[in-house]
């Protein structure tokens, strides 16, 4: 029996994963909890014009992102043996890539500013170049306790980063610092990361500049590369688009109803990912495994992102004016289409980590490859409508995408289009019927404030998800429990045939 094989019917494996799952989750959601109180302050006292200034320079900022080198790391999480000097040849390349990068950022800021008609776009720029400068000090403490599961150091330290990122975002806000509050409060949560790394690790490294005999490392990494280049493309060009059509204002409600609307999507999936990465590349040789622990995470974390991203987008109004205060209510339209798309970019993220698993990155650089000549090519046509445009361009395009990313997919996961709908439909049927209900209610209730029109309907939309869940999904329901009370080891994948299909239907 291989190594994999044996790590499958380990129960300490599951303890370890589901260890791993609440740290790296667990101490996210504290985080972000952190972020999202300062992130709300700072809202309410800067102005959306601030924010699509903001969205501009990270339109830049994300496009070099790709070149910083996060693919090495993935490529030492998925070796079965890493050596001294591949980590040394891959601190050199990071230090190599990224302050290239930081250069060249530099040398484009001007360039930027006269794109977006901005100056200011151009300084700022310059400073958000020293992100890049902290990225290989993060990187490689953090690949190298992600390959054991080990996500309690990093957790706390996202804790600490998290919160001195807020203090300083709120200094700089209350101090009348506008946009710059946006640049600075990032600039120190990498900064932190970096220093706490490197004395929790103990990242004592020196970096070696001969590269010889780290060819398949490098390999790796450059195909995850492509992939993160097409992923940039496909997420970032609507701003880009729209950054010299739209004006600073109206960018800004679009860009803040997105980053609304990918709270889960972005900040959530990702650690979740992080932490299958390596516990799928584990099961690479037991397909079956695969298969139902791939599906069940579809199954679970659907059952989150479809109630509330549907509620999201039938409490739009109220929601907004909550969180962001009435001179933000304009966005209200804006989340209520966007938060449509994102059950399905959700689904999409999902493919990733097992793919990569599987020994196939190249499926998910394909999936990015495609998504980065669609959706451009839809916020273009969608452009015509304005900022509205925008958002219904998420909802057309990331279906196809998606339908893209399975069909290219389920042979190796091992899974069949009819596996996948049996995943999906508990989450996405009580969803929709909780939304239908959560619409009529908001449509029966009488004027009042928007927290109390906001507290009333989620409380409705909660009731009703798991009093639906209950009569519609009930097996799901009672699996959600066991998983989230009971204290023994998951139970083993049955050994009885129970082996997916490996046609789409």
């Amino acid at each position: 029996m291989s190594n994999n094989a044996s790590i499958t019917t380990d129960g300490n494996f599951g303890n370890r994963v589901r260890s791993a799952v609440f740290w790296r989750s667990g101490t996210q959601i504290l985080a972000q909890i952190i972020a999202w109180g300062s992130t709300l302050a700072v809202i309410r006292i800067l102005d959306p014009n601030d924010y699509g200034i903001f969205a501009m320079t990270q339109v830049i900022l994300v496009f070099l992102s790709f070149m910083n080198g996060y693919g090495l790391a993935s490529s030492i999480i998925q070796a079965e043996k890493v050596e001294p000097i591949q980590i040394r040849q891959a601190f050199g390349m990071l230090l190599l890539l990224n302050g290239g990068i930081a250069i060249l950022q530099i040398l484009l800021a001007p360039m930027a500013a006269d794109y977006y008609r901005q100056p200011i776009v151009e300084d700022l720029l310059r400073v958000q170049a020293l992100i890049f400068l902290a990225t290989p000090f993060m990187v490689l403490p953090e690949a190298l306790m992600t390959r054991n599961l080990e996500f309690k150091k990093p957790a706390i330290i996202n804790l600490i980063s998290a919160a001195v990122g807020a203090a300083v975002a709120l200094y700089f806000a209350l101090n009348g610092h506008g946009v710059w509050t946006l640049i600075y409060a990032p600039l120190s949560i990498f900064w932190t990361r970096a220093i706490c790394l490197i004395i929790a690790v103990r990242f004592f490294v020196w970096p070696s500049f001969n590269f010889k005999g780290a060819g398949s490392m490098f390999g790796f990494g450059a195909t995850l590369l492509a992939s993160h280049l097409f992923w940039t493309i496909q997420s970032q060009s609507d701003i880009f688009i729209a950054g010299r059509v739209l004006s600073p204002h109206d960018l800004g409600l679009y860009a803040e109803a997105l980053f609304l609307t990918t709270i889960f999507a972005a900040k959530f999936v990702p650690p979740l990912n992080e932490v299958a990465f390596p516990a799928y590349s584990r099961l690479q040789d037991d397909s079956k495994a695969l298969s139902w622990s791939f599906l069940k995470a579809v199954r679970l974390i659907m059952l989150i992102s479809c109630p509330l991203y549907f509620g999201m987008s039938v409490t739009a109004t109220p929601l907004v004016g909550t969180l962001f205060g009435p001179k933000w209510i304009e966005m209200a339209p804006f989340v209520a289409i966007l938060a449509l798309a994102m059950p399905v970019m959700t689904l999409q993220i999902l493919f990733a980590p097992a793919n990569n698993a599987v020994g196939k990155p190249q499926i998910t650089a394909r999936a990015s490859f495609v998504g980065a000549i669609l959706m451009p090519v839809t916020f273009i046509i969608g452009l015509q409508w304005g900022a509205i445009g925008l958002a219904w361009g998420w909802v057309i395009a990331f279906p196809l995408l998606t339908l893209f990313t399975f069909l290219q997919s389920y042979k190796h996961i091992g899974i069949s289009g009819r596996d996948l709908a049996a995943s999906l439909w508990p989450g996405l049927s009580t969803s929709i019927a909780m939304a239908a209900i959560v619409y009529l209610a908001d449509q029966l209730l009488p004027e009042m404030s928007v927290y109390l029109r906001l507290a009333i309907l989620v409380a409705i939309g909660g009731v009703s998800y798991v009093g639906l869940l209950w009569v519609l999904a009930k097996p799901t329901l009672i699996e959600v429990i066991q998983l989230v009370f009971r204290k023994k080891p998951p139970e083993p994948v049955p050994e009885t045939d129970t082996s997916p299909t490996t046609s789409p239907s």
